[in-house]
This record gives structure tokens, sequence and C-alpha cells, in this order.
């Protein structure tokens, strides 16, 4: 199925929540280094009990997740793979990987 359209309905994704945008942006460079890995980082710093699983939120449907973080997940122009900018909510500051989309 092709991830460059939205003819998907699932997304599966992990993440890493912090309190700040300049924390975010740290650990995106971090994990673009090769430093640390994505899951790593979760394990480490997450503030969301999914930190303990690597940030793996598994997958999840349109508006199960709050806005700002639907939006990033399920733009076809976030590719898999690729970490999202980071992605302020009510909660904090994200950072997204999606991982897959069927």
């Amino acid at each position: 199925m092709s991830t460059e359209t939205q003819d998907f309905t699932e997304v599966k994704a992990s993440h890493i929540l912090v309190d700040t945008e300049a924390e975010a942006m740290n650990l995106k460079a971090t994990i673009a280094t090769g430093d640390q890995t994505f899951e790593q980082a979760a394990k480490a710093v997450s503030k969301c009990p999914s930190g303990s699983r690597g940030g793996d939120l598994g997958y999840f449907t349109r508006n199960q997740m709050v806005k700002e973080f639907d939006t990033v997940a399920f733009d076809p122009s976030q590719k898999i793979g690729e970490i999202s900018e980071p992605v302020k909510t009510d909660f904090g500051w994200h950072l997204l990987l999606v991982t897959d989309r069927k």
C-alpha cells in the first residue's frame, strides 16, 4: 500500500515526550548523529509511559490521539522512519517517528 497517498487508515508510531522545544530539538540532533537511537532516547527521557517501550504507541486510527499529534502522524508527507519536527500539545513537546501505515 502506498504511503505517499492518504489511502491508509492506521498508523504505527513511536514518540518521545519532553517539557520543552529545546529538549526535543537537542534529542533530535542527538539521534541524528547516531549517539542514541530513538528507542534509547525514549527509554531514557520520555515523560510518557510508552517510554519504557522505546516510545512505541502501536497502531492507532485517526482521532485517537490529540489533534496536533494526529495531524503529523496522518500527514502523508511525514515519511516512515523519519523523525518529525517537534510537535507541541497540552502534554508537552513530542518527537514522532512513524514506523508503518496500513
